[in-house]
């Protein structure tokens, strides 16, 4: 999943950045007890605190931040068009449920553009190099799986053919960082083969942020309201947060890995070795969009273009051009260059950016610049990161994860077998979670769906293919 936020740093308080953000609910004083108590108000969250409200239970969400979404949020004020500063795809919107909810809620779902300009200097890749390239990528994705299958996990890089030629920077960069956001020699090839195959991503006409936060209106939600502690047990469980502390049946936990990892929300008892050895197998990589208004289109580009470049290096990334058709064009910078672009902060990014588009198209891009604005997740005090991709023998890590924790349940974009690191997934992850949850507490009859488990686990077995016109963006 990729995010956004105006040059915000790790201690900042959230609440300064958020009110020009769709990320509206029905703000609630923290209540005493409750019978769920879901922690995060992102996608997984609102996925499980409407599923719990939908059963007649009591929920109560408990966000760190300001508003509604997670690391899905939408900047309706800043450009001309709604600007996703968070995730902007949906996989497989025929399945999805948040895209399927669209509609209900006045929200329109539209299908991403297809295929892709490729740069190689300052022209366009012929029709003879555009084959090239894409047989290229092909033949790299499913040396991976071959690589992988039947063996124990290892680094995806691990898999690569050693002869992509002049190819291989743009294909290690799809295939990793744009499409994962970690490099392949940080990413577990047995996962990499497991994800569920995307069909063409959709986005969300008013943002899918502001969709995702549209779903959660009208839910119970403590704001600004960072967990310290959860005392749990087999029985029952305590939420510790400055405002106080929420007795609760059961807790849903949808911190990413690496705010669990980072010791934020302590646990009484600590939190299992075996949990935390997993989520540090599953923590979060580098996804970061940087924004730029070019007037009178210096580009020469068309509405929702897309561009790649055949990079000589790892300093790259991918362009969406004239959003909406709009002055406002995209630049995507993810992995281990990503991370180190972002920390040396804002100014850098866009400069960036800007030398990057005038290597390619020439001319004085930077007198074109109107307004800018560049994300910065990894510094996101309560995210961390993008979206969780999977470590080298990490392959495991997810099961244990899902597996309930006395009266704890944990959901996200972490803890999904086959859709890991999207929207879908978190929210599928959150549904799961509220199902164990109200499981038990009584809500629910014992799970009678493990008849339907051989069939997916069939589907998550086969070879996974990359659709290099789809699958640039999580």
């Amino acid at each position: 999943m990729t995010i956004s936020r105006r040059d915000v740093l790790a201690g900042a308080a959230a609440a300064a950045v958020l009110p020009f953000l769709a990320r509206h609910a029905r703000a609630a004083a923290l209540p005493r007890q409750t019978e769920v108590v879901v922690i995060g108000a992102g996608a997984a969250g609102i996925a499980a605190a409407r599923r719990i409200a939908a059963a007649g239970r009591k929920v109560v969400m408990i966000e760190a931040t300001s508003g509604l979404g997670g690391r899905c949020m939408t900047d309706a004020a800043m450009f001309d068009v709604p600007f996703d500063r968070g995730a902007r795809w949906l996989y497989n919107a025929d399945s999805s449920a948040p895209a399927k909810l669209a509609r209900g809620v006045g929200m329109e779902i539209y299908p991403a553009p297809r295929g892709q300009r490729i740069r190689i200097g300052r022209r366009n890749a012929r029709a003879g190099e555009m084959e090239d390239f894409l047989a290229t990528l092909v033949r790299a994705n499913r040396a991976i799986g071959d690589a992988a299958r039947g063996k124990p996990d290892m680094a995806a890089a691990n898999g690569l053919p050693k002869d992509l030629g002049v190819w291989a920077g743009t294909t290690e960069f799809l295939l990793g960082p744009a499409a994962t956001g970690k490099d392949l020699r940080d990413l577990s090839a047995l996962d990499l083969l497991a994800m569920t195959q995307h069909d063409a991503p959709s986005a969300c006409r008013q943002g899918l942020g502001a969709l995702i936060a549209k779903l959660g209106e009208g839910l119970p939600v403590a704001l600004s309201t960072p967990v310290t502690r959860i005392v749990w047990s087999g029985r029952d469980a305590q939420v510790e947060t400055p405002a106080g502390t929420l007795a609760a049946k059961a807790v849903i936990v949808t911190a990413s890995a690496n705010a669990l990892l980072s010791g934020k929300i302590r646990f009484a008892p600590d939190l299992p070795k075996r949990q935390q050895e997993a989520a540090a197998k599953l923590t979060l990589g580098s996804y970061d969009h940087i924004a730029l208004e070019l007037e009178g289109n210096p580009l020469g580009l068309s509405r929702d273009d897309i561009v790649i470049e055949q990079s000589r290096d790892r300093e790259t990334g991918f362009l969406l051009a004239n959003l909406g058709g709009s002055a406002l064009c995209q630049m995507d910078v993810a992995g281990g260059f990503g991370a180190e672009l972002s920390a040396r902060g804002e100014a850098a990014m866009v400069a960036f950016a800007v030398e990057w588009l005038a290597r390619l198209f020439g001319g004085d891009v930077a007198k074109a610049v109107k307004r800018t604005t560049a994300t910065r997740w990894n510094d996101m005090p309560y995210a961390l990161g993008a979206m969780s991709a999977p470590a080298p023998g990490g392959a495991a890590a997810r099961k244990v994860l899902m597996e309930p924790l006395g009266s704890v349940f944990f959901a996200g974009d972490a803890v999904h077998d086959t859709q890991w690191g999207t929207v879908g997934g978190a929210w599928e992850s959150g549904e799961r979670a509220a199902d164990a949850a109200l499981r038990k507490i009584g809500a629910l009859k014992p799970d009678v769906s493990a008849a339907a488990k051989p069939a997916k686990a069939k589907r998550k077995a086969a070879p996974r293919t990359l659709d290099p016109a789809i699958d640039l963006l999580k």
